[in-house]
């Protein structure tokens, strides 16, 4: 698959034959585990405190007393302990202890990546995901490396809109609104959609220059993962690559 390189003007300035990683099986299956796995493995764990409703003098009368055989306070005869009494234990507390990770074979893993990559060359699949795509001639966008060196927002915010991606950062940036449910009241009452992924073969500065842009996110070929091409398990995001992190994937996530 042969695809055009654009100048930080927007211009044609060669064209090139994409590595095998961008012909990858599409494998939504694999794409949803993998980014499954990356979410889990930031869950911090919580749970109940261990001795939660057992600090009682509680213990059982016995038989032969015509009362129910629970523990009651020795104070008096009110239930204790027990998770059917008022401030007894839990039948089933949760447990600090316990692993949330979900685990992803190292192969699954990096097929994901693969496939996910692949999902970016899909023009149906990145409008599908609400991207602004109408002034693109092509997707995905790959630019000349001196993209890498800009550390301006001024700077970043023209080339984006010489490369037609600009209107999709605008539809990020409107796109904010207050969140529906409890996780309001904790620390995360804003929602709003992604953005274009800008994929780097080396950061010199592009990400001190795009990071004030709505929903803009870059990420160097090596750090890259299912989770920033597919978020919310959804494959198809609209990326931005420099040359050299073409180059670079090609020997990639085998």
């Amino acid at each position: 698959m042969k695809v055009n390189v654009y100048s930080i003007q927007g211009e044609v300035k060669e064209e090139i034959e994409l590595p095998a990683i961008f012909n990858e099986e599409y494998r939504p299956d694999l794409i949803k585990r993998a980014v499954l796995s990356a979410q889990s493995a930031r869950i911090q764990p919580w749970g109940n405190d261990p001795m939660a409703g057992k600090r009682t003098s509680a213990e059982s009368w016995g038989s032969g007393r015509g009362a129910a055989m629970v523990p009651r306070i020795k104070s008096g005869a009110r239930a204790a302990f027990v998770p059917q009494a008022i401030g007894g234990r839990k039948a089933h507390p949760v447990r600090a202890e316990k692993n949330h990770h979900e685990k992803v074979n190292n192969k699954e893993r990096r097929f994901a990546i693969r496939s996910a990559v692949a999902a970016t060359t899909n023009e149906e699949l990145v409008a599908l995901r609400g991207h602004k795509i109408e002034n693109l001639e092509q997707v995905p966008v790959i630019v000349e490396d001196d993209l890498e060196t800009v550390k301006t927002a001024a700077e970043t915010r023209e080339i984006f809109k010489a490369l037609g991606v600009y209107d999709d950062i605008i539809k990020a940036k409107n796109s904010k609104h207050i969140r529906a449910g409890r996780g309001k009241t904790r620390g995360r009452k804003y929602k709003s959609s992604k953005g274009p992924l800008v994929v780097v073969g080396e950061d010199k500065g592009i990400k001190l220059g795009a990071r004030n842009h709505a929903g803009v996110e870059v990420v160097t070929a090596e750090n890259l993962n299912a989770e920033l091409l597919a978020p919310g398990t959804h494959a198809g995001r609209l990326t931005i690559y420099t040359k050299s992190a073409v180059e670079k994937l090609g020997g990639l996530f085998q």
